[in-house]
């Protein structure tokens, strides 16, 4: 199998690329810069391993939610490339790379993922790993003020690792709306800090899903953003206010 992988949705630009069991990866922490560093990995990497695109079996990519501005050039990018070579996509949640990766890294088995949405809100979902090692939805991806992130079980003995950049943002709200519910913090959740979603991460959910054909047409690469409001006014950007 050879599939390319991106991710681009937080100030984290990602490329992995996976030939059969051998991943190689380019993972950058790169604010506003995804546009014109993207399209380069992305031809190193292929040019390192001698392959063009049309080489590919498909293109795994974080189709969100997270930047507006990130899962539109994820989605674009991977729709010239994937339109070009005449191969098939595979869009992954942002948040399930997210939870994907705190197995990887802290081997987490119930993640609570979580993405700063700007004003004021979060996109979040809950992760359990399943037996075979993929993170799989307890809780669907979702937005919401980060006081109204609640715990995803009534199993108070289960220990969930929350992580991301909403996590790091807001965790002194997410603290206090945790203990107003009669609840304490760090018997419950632990805050893993500073994580991203990373490209290996989409392959590692999006591999299954080649394997079995599950991938759909070029013209399926599309971002998703769950947030209805995608500008801002420019008396709101007079503000600083932010997406």
């Amino acid at each position: 199998m050879k599939l390319l992988a991106l991710d681009t949705s937080t100030d984290a630009c990602s490329v992995a690329l996976c030939i059969n069991d051998e991943v190689q990866v380019d993972h950058r922490i790169a604010p506003q810069k995804h546009a014109q560093l993207l399209l380069p990995m992305i031809d190193r990497m292929l040019s390192d391993a001698g392959l063009k695109a049309t080489d590919l079996d498909g293109i795994a990519f974080g189709c969100g939610p997270g930047s507006f501005t990130g899962v539109r050039i994820a989605a674009a990018t991977t729709q010239g490339i994937a339109f070009g070579a005449d191969i098939g996509v595979i869009p992954i949640s942002s948040l399930q790379a997210l939870a994907q990766g705190a197995s990887r890294t802290h081997q987490a088995t119930h993640t609570i993922a979580c993405i700063d949405a700007r004003m004021s809100e979060v996109y979040w979902g809950a992760y359990v790993i399943d037996e075979a090692g993929y993170a799989q939805t307890h809780i669907p991806d979702s937005m919401c003020p980060p006081a109204d992130l609640v715990l995803p079980s009534d199993d108070k003995k289960q220990m969930w690792s929350l992580l991301g950049t909403g996590a790091d943002e807001y965790i002194d709200e997410i603290k206090t709306s945790i203990a107003s519910k009669g609840l304490t913090f760090e018997e419950l959740v632990q805050h893993v800090p500073d994580a991203w979603p990373n490209a290996q991460d989409v392959l590692r959910v999006a591999s299954p899903l080649v394997l079995t054909g599950n991938l759909k047409s070029a013209g399926e690469a599309l971002p998703i953003y769950l947030r209805n409001r995608v500008a801002l006014t420019e008396a709101q950007r007079a503000k600083g206010e932010r997406l």
